[in-house]
């Protein structure tokens, strides 16, 4: 029978999300969050192909680091030990995501190119500002030798990109933990918080090794009002442990001047969130815990994935020139923790600005979110995609 009508409801059901984690957490952190939005929002059965089931188990507990397949949150797991193996047709989900240009297994796309309708084949890219991405998203990049084609999805923050990932309950969760000081109070006090601490100015620090974190921590021992640090056992080990006088270990903690210190154990996402939630500021790292920070409605400072060359200064610098909540004393502490500038011999200046503007910058940083949400969240925003291109590809085959 021939029909030049168009079969538009017939959704993408099945979906495989190959991770090879190289930030320890972030490549994870961002493929889990997705991988149960899919799921619990959508309703399509993911497949999580991950390469490191040690590091994913650092966030979520109930990750088997010996199970060759697994469920979790509806979500199966899988652990991608090779690029070896043989897959038919029967194995291919409609959609397929490598997340950063990861090369998933040869098998794998001889498999795809063999199934009709051809699956929607995805390469999801990091996040930057940068605006170079606005010409190459969605881009199409037809295999060489086989009938396929994979299209290029950049996250992104404005509605020339995918936008930022975001799950639909958040904003709702958020804005009520914030509004309970007695549900806050509680988290905290169970991440081993005294009255004391909860009622000091809390920053979380989750930054890369080379972060001048020394510095920061004498500056914040003469602060003018007291300050505890929450930081997660194994980040900044070195000068954690300096500041302590013994190893930085979870459930340590330590007293100088205005600051206390508490290493807390690694945390599933889930408490990660309510972390940002409950602190004052929030020093965070990479991507993952970036793009939460921005929806955490705390400032935040960003310490960016090194890169060769310094190209990360240039992601760094688009990102501050893009975001309404950059000050110009937050753009300066950024510099100096990014290395993009060398600080003064007394960091107390710098830090004593930033915090003349955080009445400001929190201000500014809800017209972000706010702005944020235009764009869509960016797990829709690939799904419309997908649509798009399925129904295309239907109108070729016609």
């Amino acid at each position: 029978m021939h029909s030049t009508e168009i079969n538009t409801t017939q959704a993408a059901k099945s979906l495989a999300l190959f991770c090879k984690v190289v930030d320890n957490f972030g490549d994870i952190g961002i493929c889990w969050r997705m991988a149960r939005q899919l799921q619990q929002e959508h309703g399509i059965a993911v497949t999580l192909w991950v390469d490191d089931l040690r590091s994913f188990q650092r966030i979520c507990p109930q990750v088997n680091i010996d199970a060759e397949v697994q469920e979790i949150a509806g979500v199966t797991v899988r652990n991608w030990c090779d690029q070896q193996g043989t897959f038919t047709v029967a194995d291919v989900a409609d959609i397929v995501i490598e997340f950063f240009a990861c090369d998933i297994p040869p098998g794998y796309i001889q498999a795809m190119a063999q199934c009709e309708p051809r699956p929607v084949w995805l390469n999801l890219e990091g996040l930057t500002a940068e605006e170079w991405v606005e010409g190459c998203h969605t881009l199409p990049s037809p295999h060489p030798s086989l009938s396929l084609t994979k299209h290029f999805f950049f996250p992104g923050f404005n509605n020339k990109t995918g936008g930022l990932l975001r799950e639909a309950s958040l904003d709702h969760e958020r804005a009520a933990f914030q509004a309970d000081t007695q549900t806050t109070a509680a988290f905290l006090q169970k991440l081993g918080l005294t009255e004391a601490e909860i009622s000091s100015t809390k920053v979380s620090l989750f930054c890369y090794p080379h972060a001048p974190v020394a510095d920061l921590l004498k500056t914040w021992q003469n602060a003018d009002q007291p300050m505890t640090c929450l930081v997660p056992e194994g980040v900044a080990s070195e000068a954690i442990a300096t500041f302590l006088g013994q190893a930085s270990k979870a459930g340590v903690s330590g007293s100088r001047g205005a600051l206390t210190v508490r290493v807390l154990p690694f945390i599933p996402q889930a408490d990660y969130d309510k972390l940002l939630w409950a602190c004052d500021i929030n020093f965070v790292r990479g991507e993952d815990s970036f793009v939460r920070a921005q929806w955490a409605n705390r400032p935040f400072i960003w310490h960016i994935y090194p890169q060769d060359e310094n190209l990360h200064h240039v992601k760094l610098n688009a990102f501050l020139k893009t975001t309404t909540s950059a000050t110009a004393s937050l753009v300066a502490l950024s510099h100096v923790w990014n290395g993009v500038s060398h600080p003064p011999l007394d960091w107390a200046d710098i830090w004593q600005a930033f915090q003349a503007d955080l009445p400001e910058i929190a201000q500014l940083s809800g017209k972000w979110q706010e702005k944020m949400h235009e764009n869509g969240d960016m797990t829709s925003n690939l799904l419309k995609f997908v649509n798009a291109v399925r129904v295309a590809s239907q109108k070729d085959a016609v």
